[in-house]
């Protein structure tokens, strides 16, 4: 890679970080919205919902005008986004008369800049000169990871000093990284993912039933990844009785840095084995890792059980991502927004119905638990169905 990309994939490194922060800061102040504010187990639930709402309408629009405005231009806008709502988090709450829908405002804030960095880094990545795009895929996505568990980590340190009712503190405190992301993006070059009119047309794109399938990949990813990331914080403390910085560590943050190592071997040292294979192998861990923290009467298996789904499930999103850039290479920038947003609703579907089943069990979370095991289930399925469609493909 010559060097002058090499400043545009660290900027991509750190918006994924960023990405974590908007998407993995809130859950880890559940208990404390919850005690502050009143808020039901529904209504944290909800906050999950809304902010991966609100990125799946950023997706769509996304789709039809990232390319318009240009991709630069999109992407330091997104990190002002993040910007503003993780401070807005700490704030909004106390300025506007409602606590809830200060949190609200926040979360749509920052989502929408959490939506625009998942669209852009992607293919910002995909079109830069290099060669194993699914190694190099995988390893961007690793710092998702990495970020996640910094999150965690660095958090709990801050709690354990200055005390949670410090929590708005620490919110502004993160803000800084996708502030200082803003000048690093405004000075790195960006190369376009496809020249202007070789992208398939959307309607074309929406006709083909393997695009449709990979739709399908990405719900199910994003579902199995978040239902026990965005719970397992919440889980650690009140469904297994841990105290917050041993539920932390050992549950989201163990989570994180598994996810991260599964996606870092891949992207370093996985190229010789096949991808739909690694996936498949990958799931089967997936089922299995939450039956484990649903069944285990023992607080510290569970814990590693959530753990094991992190190894897990690192590499569905960006092993789909590779699948489809793979097998539909004219997709462009429409293709990779149309692809988040199945992503997000995944990830907002997976944790509404764990939070969900759990408030039909008397907010019993290892039911809502159990029942998220339909979504690594039912992307096993899919992978086998893509696998037997390139074999056909292949013979004829």
């Amino acid at each position: 890679m010559e060097r002058k990309y090499k400043r545009t994939l660290i900027a991509s490194y750190v918006g994924y970080i960023t990405q974590a922060i908007v998407n993995n800061l809130a859950p880890l102040l559940f208990v404390i919205f919850q005690k502050e504010y009143g808020l039901t187990v529904a209504q944290i639930g909800f906050l999950v919902t809304f902010n991966f709402g609100v990125q799946i309408a950023v997706d769509l629009l996304s789709a039809r005008f990232a390319e318009r405005i240009g991709y630069r231009r999109c992407i330091v806008a997104a990190h002002i986004f993040s910007a503003v709502g993780l401070i807005g988090l700490g704030v909004f709450p106390d300025v506007l008369g409602s606590p809830y829908a200060g949190l609200l405002l926040a979360v749509a804030v920052y989502a929408v800049g959490g939506g625009l960095i998942e669209v852009l880094v992607s293919p910002i990545v995909e079109a830069l000169p290099t060669e194993g795009k699914s190694a190099a895929m995988s390893l961007l996505h690793s710092f998702y990871c990495w970020g996640h568990a910094l999150v965690v980590i660095l958090t709990t340190v801050f709690f354990r000093i200055a005390g949670t009712e410090s929590w708005r503190l620490v919110t502004a405190l993160w803000a800084l990284v996708p502030l200082a992301n803003v000048f690093l993006f405004a000075s790195s070059p960006i190369r376009v993912l496809t020249e202007a009119g070789e992208a398939l047309p959307m309607r074309k794109l929406l006709s083909m039933g393997l695009f449709w399938l990979f739709v399908l990949l990405m719900i199910c990813s994003g579902a199995a990844e978040q239902a026990m990331s965005q719970w397992a914080s919440y889980f650690a403390e009140r469904g297994l009785g841990v105290s917050k910085t041993a539920g932390d560590l050992l549950g989201p943050c163990s989570f994180a840095l598994l996810m991260g190592l599964s996606r870092w071997f891949y992207g370093t040292k996985g190229g010789k084995i096949p991808l739909e294979t690694f996936i498949l192998c990958s799931d089967g861990v997936c089922i299995v890792s939450y039956l484990i923290a649903v069944f285990s009467p023992m607080p510290l298996v569970s814990l590693i059980g959530c753990g094991l789904c992190g190894l897990s499930v690192g590499i569905m999103w960006p092993g789909v991502f590779s699948l489809s850039a793979s097998r539909c290479a004219k997709g462009g920038t429409a293709m990779f927004a149309l692809l988040a947003l199945a992503g997000d609703v995944g990830c907002a579907s997976g944790p509404t119905v764990v939070g969900t089943v759990s408030q039909w069990f008397g907010g019993e979370l290892k039911a809502g638990l159990l029942a998220a095991v339909a979504f690594p289930m039912a992307l096993m399925i899919g992978i086998l169905i893509l696998n037997r469609c390139r074999k056909a493909e292949s013979v004829t």
